[in-house]
């Protein structure tokens, strides 16, 4: 979280959309704490509220896209051919596209909040083919309420402090 720290003091808002983007497609990077000290740099006035708020839902959205995208080209080839070291068989990837084929959508908001189940709805909602604007609607309404919470949830210890 040092590391995390650093960049955000010495690189601001690039900082923030780049770790974001990145910790969203799946490297470990802990984003609800990384979240909750932007949220305190806002209250000591160190970054702007809104500013740090847009920032971050655009680079949580950029991540989530990414993320869509290698699902949807590569997704089911690469599991179809590898599934079988991650003990994926083939009944349980149908049963994986029906999940999001029937309750994708609503998956996407609940995953936001959960760590690692968030990253994995992103690339099995372009595996199982989810419409992208449907995609893009939940994915956007689930990112704005996670930024929104965790930058609040620490704009608030700040204030507090």
């Amino acid at each position: 979280m040092d590391v995390v720290q650093q960049l955000i003091s010495q690189h601001g808002y690039f900082a923030i959309y780049g770790l974001l983007a990145i910790g969203i497609i799946g490297l470990p990077i802990p984003d609800e704490v990384m979240m909750t000290f932007v949220g305190y740099l806002s209250s000591i006035s160190v970054l702007n509220f809104q500013g740090a708020l847009l920032v971050s839902f655009l680079g949580s959205m950029t991540g989530m896209l990414v993320s869509y995208c290698i699902g949807r080209k590569i997704g089911r080839p690469f599991l179809d051919k590898y599934g079988k070291w991650l003990r994926l068989t083939p009944a349980r990837l149908k049963r994986t596209e029906r999940w999001f084929l029937r309750y994708g959508p609503w998956t996407l908001l609940i995953a936001y909040f959960i760590p690692g189940i968030r990253h994995l709805a992103s690339y099995c909602s372009g595996m199982s083919g989810m419409n992208q604007r449907k995609y893009l609607l939940f994915a956007c309404v689930g990112a704005f309420s996670w930024c929104s919470f965790f930058i609040g949830f620490g704009y608030f210890i700040g204030v507090l402090a």
